[in-house]
């Protein structure tokens, strides 16, 4: 046995399969519709990157109420995209509400994927009991509407940054459970898992180590549009009233602030409702540029 094992060609090393994984955004370039959808997100976290020194106000100073678009300020500064009913610089808050985002749905978008994917690889390799019990517990979650779970989480526990994370997380994760569970139990049976198992490698080794790493392909992609799902996610939640507290800028809750006042000054709604869409588009195209990508290789 241990001369067969000598001869299987042994699964790429965590190394070289994230070396691949880099290498296919890098390859993105092939693919102009990935092209547009990384310029999108780019450019948001840019701005987000940059916010400090390109917001041409405070987003939180009181400054002048229902101001149009192009109004120029007494005191200095063009409100380009008009205030709000408060008198708060709308470009300001949008620039400022990037970092919110982009902070949030990743870290969410991440703990999402650590619990499901542990969950994911344990049924998938261990399968009995393990798969039985988490399969089910994946089933209840799903079997919920998720906007109706974030809401019953969020309502029970309090809205905060923490607890959007931990309802998006709670929500999510059964999703990638599902996905990594089947990608393990087609690459549980290859070859280089067998010779693994025959070199004495622990089972949580050869899941991270020999499994993951090759699965890498349908999780990145499906990270992409994961992430935009979560984006939408949070806008909803601040929509409702059910995302952070204010006056923290929040795209969804600029829009739940002044949804009452959108037919006579729309322009304080549509600019949060046009960030929020422009991101979302950025990473379902990206993903769907990888999907291309994979696709040939």
């Amino acid at each position: 046995m241990t001369e067969i094992a000598r001869t299987i060609t042994p699964a790429p090393t965590f190394g070289a399969a994230l070396m691949r994984a880099l290498k296919s955004f890098a390859l993105i370039r092939e693919s102009w519709v990935g092209m547009i959808g990384a310029g999108i997100v780019i450019f948001w976290v840019l701005t987000a990157l940059a916010a400090p020194w390109i917001a041409p106000f405070e987003p939180n100073a009181t400054l002048q109420p229902f101001a149009k678009p192009g109004v120029a300020f007494a005191k200095g500064g063009v409100f380009w995209m008009g205030t709000d009913h408060i008198g708060r610089d709308n470009l300001s808050r949008i620039i400022w509400g990037s970092q919110t985002v982009l902070i949030y749905a990743p870290l969410a978008t991440l703990c999402a994927y650590t619990v499901g994917i542990i969950m994911g690889l344990a049924a998938g390799y261990f399968r009995g009991w393990a798969d039985d019990l988490l399969s089910r517990l994946a089933d209840i979650i799903l079997s919920f509407p998720v906007l109706v779970l974030y809401i019953v989480i969020i309502a029970t526990i309090g809205a905060s940054a923490l607890n959007i994370i931990v309802a998006i997380t709670f929500a999510s994760a059964p999703g990638i459970f599902r996905i990594v569970r089947g990608l393990v139990l087609d690459l549980r049976n290859r070859d280089y898992v067998a010779a693994a198992q025959t070199r004495g490698e622990s089972s949580w080794q050869i899941m991270l180590v020999e499994i993951l790493p090759n699965a890498r392909g349908p999780l990145i992609v499906d990270a992409c549009l994961r992430l935009g799902y979560v984006i939408i996610t949070i806008g909803v939640l601040g929509f409702l009233g059910l995302g952070l507290p204010p006056p923290d800028p929040d795209w969804g809750g600029m829009i739940n602030e002044t949804r009452q006042m959108a037919l006579a000054f729309p322009h304080m709604s549509v600019f949060p409702c046009v960030a929020i869409s422009s991101l979302i588009l950025g990473f379902n195209l990206l993903a769907d540029g990888l999907r291309e990508i994979s696709l040939r290789d």
